[in-house]
C-alpha cells in the first residue's frame, strides 16, 4: 500500500525505492540498522548475537539472535529482495541449531556480541536483568524458539510456506521493511503481514488449541508414594507441591528445603499469611511474580509461625529435586514413577 504526504492541502504520493537503488546492504547497513533498535520489528526483545554459529566449524551463521521477555530464542532472518528467496527454509535450519542453546551458552554468545559492540556490560547480568531473573531457570529457558523475516517484500510461495509452517506449531513471522524516498529522506514502512495484527491472537488460540489436540494424552503423570502412602496420577507441579508439604509438615525445615530447591522457586514469609497477603509479598519481592507461585490458600504450608509458597511451574529437571528430596529425607520413604497410562 502506498505512503501519502499532505502537501498544500493535497495529497502527494511519497515514491517507493529499494534498499539496492539506496545502496543499502544487508549486512553492513540493514542489519546495523536494525539490531539497533530491534524493537522495531520485535517489541521486548534483546539481540544478544551477530553472524553468530552454535555448531563448530558451520558456515551458517545466523544474521541476529535474540532473546524475549518470556525466555524463547528468537532468529533474525534478514534480505533487502523483493522476495524474500529462500530465507525461511535458511532460518528454520537455524532455529533447530539453535534449539538446544542452554541458558551457559547464550552467555557465552553475548559475551562475543558485546565485545564487539558494548564491552562495559557484563552478559551474564545483562541477560538476568533483562528475564527479570535472580537466578537462571533452565526449565523457563528456551522453551520455544521464534522466527522473524524481515524483507522488503515476501513471494507467495514463501508466504504460503510460512502459514503452512505455523499450522504445526512453528512460531514465524514476516516483518515487511519498505523504503520510501520522501524528497530525500528515507522512511521505513515496517508492517508485519505474518500473522495479520488483527488476526494474531485468534491465529496463536487457533495454533495452541491444535496442538493441544496432537499432543493431548502425552503429559508427564507420576504416581507417588509417601510414608506408605500412594498419590496417583500428579503432574509434575502437584506432585512437587505435595512432596513439599509433607516434607515440611513431618519434620523438615525450610532451610532444609532451600538446601535442594533455589531460592526464587520457594518463598517463605513470617506469620499465618492468607492467599492475597502471599501474593502482595510476592510481588512486592522485585525477582519473582505471584502468577508462578502457588498461592491458593489450600496450596500454601503454614510451618514453624511461617507461611511458605512453592513455584508452580516445573519442567524436565522435575525428577532430579525429586530425587533430593528422597534421598534428604529416607525416613518419609519418598518412591515415584511414570503413571502406567503414559506408556500404554
Amino acid at each position: 500500500m502506498p505512503i501519502y504526504r499532505i502537501e498544500d492541502k493535497q495529497i502527494v504520493p511519497v515514491e517507493s525505492t529499494t534498499f539496492e537503488e539506496q545502496d543499502y546492504r544487508e549486512r553492513s547497513d540493514l542489519q546495523a540498522l536494525l539490531k539497533s533498535r530491534i524493537d522495531v520489528i520485535s517489541p521486548d526483545t534483546l539481540v544478544v548475537g551477530e553472524e553468530c554459529s552454535v555448531w563448530k566449524d558451520s558456515r551458517l551463521r545466523i544474521d541476529l539472535l535474540g532473546i524475549d521477555k518470556d525466555a524463547n530464542i528468537v532468529v533474525f532472518e534478514l534480505k533487502r529482495t523483493e522476495s524474500g528467496g529462500h530465507m525461511e527454509l535458511q532460518a528454520i535450519r537455524y532455529a533447530a541449531m539453535i534449539s538446544t542453546l542452554t541458558f551457559d551458552r547464550l552467555v557465552t554468545i553475548y559475551e562475543e556480541y558485546l565485545s564487539q559492540n558494548d564491552a562495559g556490560k557484563d552478559a551474564r547480568d545483562g541477560l538476568l536483568e533483562f528475564l527479570d531473573w535472580e537466578d537462571p531457570e533452565e526449565q523457563k529457558f528456551g522453551q520455544k524458539v521464534g522466527i522473524i523475516l524481515a524483507s522488503a517484500e515476501f513471494s507467495k510461495e514463501l508466504t504460503t510456506s510460512v502459514l503452512w509452517l505455523n499450522e504445526y506449531g512453528l512460531d514465524i513471522r514476516c516483518v515487511r521493511i519498505c523504503p520510501y524516498d520522501n524528497a530525500g529522506h528515507l522512511l521505513l514502512d515496517v508492517q508485519t503481514v505474518i500473522p495479520i495484527p488483527e488476526a494474531e491472537e485468534y491465529q496463536v488460540g487457533i495454533r495452541e488449541k491444535k496442538q493441544k489436540e496432537r499432543t493431548s494424552g502425552r503429559s508427564k503423570t507420576y504416581d507417588v508414594t509417601i510414608g506408605g502412602e500412594r498419590h496417583s496420577q500428579q503432574s509434575q507441579r502437584g506432585m512437587m507441591l505435595l512432596i513439599v508439604s509433607k516434607v515440611l509438615n513431618g519434620g523438615g525445615t525450610p532451610e532444609q528445603i532451600l538446601e535442594i530447591i533455589p531460592k526464587g522457586k520457594f518463598r517463605c514469609y513470617e506469620g499465618g499469611l492468607d492467599s492475597e497477603q502471599v501474593r502482595k509479598q510476592l510481588d512486592s519481592d522485585g525477582t519473582v511474580r505471584s502468577k508462578h507461585f502457588f498461592c491458593g490458600d489450600d496450596e500454601l504450608i503454614h510451618v514453624e509461625g511461617k507461611t511458605c509458597s512453592l513455584y508452580s511451574h516445573w519442567g524436565p529437571a522435575t525428577p532430579s529435586y525429586v530425587e533430593r528430596l528422597a534421598k534428604k529425607f529416607p525416613d518419609l520413604k519418598i518412591t515415584f514413577e511414570r503413571s502406567t497410562q503414559d506408556d500404554a
